[in-house]
Formats: structure tokens, sequence, C-alpha cells
């Protein structure tokens, strides 16, 4: 079976990534996404940013299957190197238990090495217990907590 490759998604690209993040229990078909200018607006910024990028993982045929987004942040830490936050990450419901994620995680950490940075960082629901069991399979070591705050 053919590799998928991770890519910047283009505006193509939207209607899928959106029905990623829509619901990551069930398969929500793209043709049924309805592109907003909220949408619109924040991934024409996210594709003019040079520290953000919209990553798909993507099968041959051009299916979208994973997705997520690499923001990189300069800093005086870490010799000043920039770090890598990794947000909205998602493998399509039927496609998860293959090792896919695993993949997109490796690619996005190997892009984010290849760009420079000291470190991938990322943040994961209290909720999601899967979730840290996989991230902590990938190396990744609960260092902080984190805090949001509402706006």
């Amino acid at each position: 079976m053919p590799v998928p490759i991770l890519r910047p998604a283009t505006r193509a690209d939207l209607p899928a990534v959106l029905a990623l993040l829509a619901d990551e229990e069930k398969v929500v078909d793209p043709a049924g996404i309805v592109v907003g200018e909220a949408y619109e607006r924040a991934f024409a910024d996210i594709e003019a940013d040079p520290r953000n990028e919209m990553l798909v993982l993507v099968e041959a045929d051009g299916t979208v299957i994973g997705c997520l987004q690499a923001t990189y942040i300069p800093g005086l830490g870490k010799g000043g190197a920039e770090r890598a936050l990794i947000e909205a990450v998602r493998i399509r419901a039927d496609r998860r238990g293959g090792g896919l994620g695993r993949t997109l995680m490796e690619l996005a950490a190997a892009r984010a090495r290849d760009r420079g940075c000291a470190l991938v960082q990322l943040t994961s629901n209290k909720q999601r217990e899967d979730a840290h069991r996989f991230y902590a399979s990938l190396g990744y070591a609960r260092s902080h907590e984190g805090f949001k705050l509402a706006l």
C-alpha cells in the first residue's frame, strides 16, 4: 500500500479539513461542508503566514485522510531556536488504528526538525486519554500543565 504524503493544504482541501475537524468519531462527507467566510479568512491567514501551516495527509488518489496545524514560534529559550506547536490533529475515523496517526506526527516532527525547531509541543484535551497514550508512545512527555482563558 502506498505511503501517504504530508503536504501543505490548499484551498481545495478546506472542506476535507473541516470535515475531519467537525467530528472525530465519525466520517463526515466533505461535500456536505459549508465553508463560511470565517473559515475562508482563517485559511487565507494561515496560508499567508510563513510561521503557520495547515498540513494534510493525503493518499495517492488525493483523498485527505489526516490533518494538523503547525505554528512555528520563535523564542529565546533553546538557544534561540524555534519550537513547533501542533494543533488540530485528526485522522479520518474509518482510517484509525493502522499507523496513519504515527505517520502524520512523525512527518510533522521531521518537517519541524528540518526547519530548525528545537522541540515540538502540543496540548490535548484532558478527556482524550487514548490520544494521551498515543502521544506518549511517540515520545512526547507530559512536561507542563496547560491553561486556557476563553475570550
